[in-house]
């Protein structure tokens, strides 16, 4: 009998860990002090009005091929009937995947999705063959701190910077095409980082497609398209169901995900709502593993987002504290007359 060949079976690529760098951290919730939140003031964001959502919610958007991150932001704001929106990290147009979509008074959260970091799929298209051990080599090359030029046409000043590249991992090989997956700081052109890979392999590669499969805490696996949005306020402005729309309509909170958090007392709120920043008497407890300087999301003890601003004080000395600034209150979104202004002693 005729032997038969055996069948080719792709080589297993050693584990990699794609996480961002928030998602690999694990933090505690630290207790300061022991308090209640009055039924009478804000609400749960799951509770709010859908009509609140309209003007301050944000849109997990699954960005098609063709129209730019501006213009999918103008079609959200052409499906709602409303007359701002904000996006986070510009994609080019031919690029697809996770573009979050903020609305209204809202637009300027998705500037703490900056530091959180995103993560792509490539395709790459080598300009000659090359063995899978000298590839997975190359790409090991660019996992850390690189410096990179940005391209010509880009929306910052060109010259040379440094970006750190938290991961790649090789999904498959064909031929002079290879897929992989990256984890990148913010700010990073995965198209001049697969150029870079072509001068390090010596002989050229590029580009050929590009998918955002992660953006902070947004994730491929739970985006929307637009015609999720136009079909879902479809349903609610006619049909009076929306169910739909709340569920492509997230509430703000989320786009403050993957940051540290800090809870305060209901009447330490109101004070906040007017810029000043957090003192220690206010708080009621606090999350663990933050730096000085790093950016903390405020909320109320129902998980409604006050404002954001960089530590002051690290949270073990927060504990032992009786008085003194914990944090720099940089960004106010909780609008004043939500909570009742009470006045307390520092």
């Amino acid at each position: 009998m005729a032997a038969h060949p055996s069948p080719t079976v792709s080589p297993v690529e050693p584990p990699v860990d794609t996480r961002l760098p928030f998602e690999k951290i694990k933090r505690e919730i630290l207790v300061r002090r022991q308090a209640d939140t009055s039924p009478r003031y804000g609400c749960s964001p799951d509770d709010r009005p859908t009509e609140s959502l309209l003007t301050y919610g944000i849109i997990n958007l699954n960005k098609p091929s063709g129209p730019s991150s501006h213009q999918v932001s103008a079609y959200v704001q052409q499906i709602l009937g409303i007359d701002k929106s904000g996006h986070s990290g510009t994609l080019d147009p031919k690029v697809t995947g996770v573009l979050p979509v903020a609305l209204g008074r809202g637009t300027r959260i998705v500037q703490t999705l900056l530091p959180a970091g995103k993560e792509y799929v490539c395709l790459m298209h080598l300009h000659k063959p090359v063995e899978r051990d000298v590839l997975r080599t190359v790409l090991s090359e660019f996992v850390g701190k690189i410096k990179q030029l940005p391209p010509v046409k880009s929306a910052v000043k060109r010259q040379y910077r440094f970006r750190r590249v938290y991961y790649i991992e090789l999904l498959d090989v064909l031929e002079q095409d290879v897929l992989f997956k990256t984890g990148t700081q913010a700010g990073t052109y995965i198209r001049k980082l697969v150029h870079d890979m072509g001068v390090r392999f010596g002989f050229g590669a590029h580009m050929t497609e590009l998918r955002r499969t992660k953006a902070g805490p947004f994730h491929e696996d739970d985006g929307h398209t637009l015609q999720d949005l136009a079909d879902a306020f479809h349903y609610y402005k006619e049909e009076n169901n929306d169910s739909y729309l709340r569920h492509v309509i997230r509430p703000i909170e989320e786009a403050v995900a993957h940051l540290p958090k800090c809870w305060v007392l209901d009447s330490t709120v109101e004070t906040l709502c007017h810029g000043a920043d957090l003192k220690v008497p206010g708080i009621v407890k606090v999350e663990s593993e933050i730096q000085i300087d790093e950016l903390v999301a405020v909320m109320t003890l129902k998980g409604e987002l006050i404002a954001v601003g960089p530590l002051k004080m690290l949270p073990k000395d927060i504990l032992k504290a009786d008085k003194g600034v914990a944090i720099r209150i940089h960004k106010v979104f909780m609008q004043p007359g939500s909570y009742p202004k009470i006045e307390k002693a520092d």
